[in-house]
């Protein structure tokens, strides 16, 4: 049963997207497990540039089925959009299907979206304003329009009509204008047209596949530190980007995950508010920024950067019991002198060695580093770790060793021909 889980051991943006593309080629099903158009994979392939925010990005090799799955939030205008585009960048592509448990995004998400984030004044949580956290609010209080209704021509109008009495009352309490049910109808039922033929019930499909022995690829978006629950609450996404969530969002069970693979950099990244020790806010910063192209692909806001947090990478690998490290952006280090890593914080006076919980208390903490030999060169021709020069093999061993979870796959480029496979065994679990 090689079935594969795929997450971001970060706070997202860890380059996820070209993995499984690179893995997708290998695999009969990929699927999407959590999140809706907030997130971004920007893939290289074949010197075309592909930019994904809700489909797997497995849908550009042609004999693999892409799914999204059941935890996600999706929103119908976006899905077209980007399934047309990509359409017109290559005109094979595998099997679109979409879970009939999946719930859709309308424009009173995004309305109150934007609303509740502008009346947090000084305290904005940094969202992308796509709908997605009100799109789970409706979810928990279970006012939320599935794709199952979302395509019955019947019971759509029904649900549209109920759950928008609720929503324009809302949008009035800000002073806006109700949204109109026929203008709304009209446009969603013109999409909904076009999805009908993509939505099934999947968690039978998944189970199957899984029961066959196919080659089944989970992916999540965001990472591990914007986790609903495990993440640096409030500055969280509304879903479970963590290896569990993997489980939650496709209906399989977690005896049947054979292989967890966490995504990081070489370097930490953030977007948007909230804790960030090892944040580099200086020219340093914003010298990796552009060098590493540091623009988020569904905001296109700069992201915030900071040295390697090797604190925070060794908790993502305990909650997610990690398999193997996929090491991304190797190449953008290369130059400098020396490289800095965080091993320890210290927390009003004393060193302590994990991630507190407490966003407050984390916001507090001060970074104890060591420092570590840089290396010069390019190394997007390498193709085997041994291509890679000694003082970037020693600072990929630091970070295994600090980890206690050993590199399975190293990505010296944007494009999916620039990866280097440390360890194929660590890959699938077989």
């Amino acid at each position: 049963m090689p079935t594969l889980v795929i997450v971001g051991a970060q706070w997202g943006d860890e380059a996820k997207g070209k993995l499984v593309d690179v893995l997708g080629s290998q695999a009969n099903l990929v699927v999407r497990f959590a999140g809706g158009n907030n997130a971004g994979h920007t893939v290289i392939a074949k010197g075309k540039e592909f930019k994904f925010h809700l489909i797997p990005a497995g849908i550009l090799h042609k004999n693999t089925k892409a799914l999204l799955g059941s935890g996600m939030v999706v929103c119908p205008k976006g899905l077209l959009e980007e399934w047309d585009r990509t359409l017109a960048q290559q005109s094979e592509l595998g099997e679109l299907i979409i879970s009939s448990a999946a719930h859709v995004v309308f424009p009173y998400h995004r309305m109150l979206d934007s609303l509740e984030e502008e009346a947090r004044g000084d305290n904005k949580i940094g969202t992308t304003t796509r709908g997605i956290g009100p799109a789970y609010q409706d979810k928990v209080a279970r006012i939320g329009i599935r794709m199952s209704e979302f395509v019955d021509k019947i019971r759509f109008p029904i649900r549209l009509k109920a759950v928008l009495e609720v929503k324009n009352s809302y949008l009035a309490q800000f002073g806006k204008e109700p949204l109109s049910y026929d203008d709304v109808l009209a446009e969603y039922s013109a999409y909904a047209d076009r999805i009908r033929p993509f939505v099934r019930d999947t968690e039978p499909m998944v189970a199957e596949a899984v029961e066959a022995g196919e080659k089944v690829l989970l992916e999540g978006a965001q990472g591990t530190f914007l986790d609903l629950d495990s993440g640096t609450y409030p500055y969280v996404t509304s879903s479970h980007p963590v290896a569990g969530g993997a489980c939650l969002g496709t209906g399989i069970g977690p005896r049947h995950i054979d292989s967890v693979l966490g995504v990081c950099k070489t370097y930490t990244t953030r977007v948007g508010g909230g804790p960030f020790p090892t944040e580099l806010d200086n020219e340093l910063g914003d010298h990796i920024r552009t060098i590493g192209k540091e623009f988020g692909t569904t905001t296109g806001r700069g992201r915030r950067i900071g040295w390697l947090d090797l604190v925070a990478l060794r908790h993502a690998c305990r909650l997610n019991s990690l398999s193997g490290l996929v090491v991304t952006r190797l190449d953008i280090l290369s130059n400098f002198e020396t490289i800095q890593v965080a091993v320890k914080y210290r927390l009003d006076g004393a060193e302590i060695d994990y991630v507190p919980s407490d966003v407050d208390v984390l916001s507090r903490v001060e970074p104890v580093y060591q420092e570590l030999p840089g290396w010069e060169g390019d190394l997007r021709s390498a193709r085997k770790v041994e291509d890679l020069p000694r003082e970037a093999r020693a600072y990929l061993d630091f970070m295994a060793e600090f980890t206690k979870t050993p590199v399975a796959i190293i990505s010296v480029g944007p494009d999916r021909e620039e990866t280097i496979i440390a360890n194929e065994n660590l890959i699938w679990g077989e």
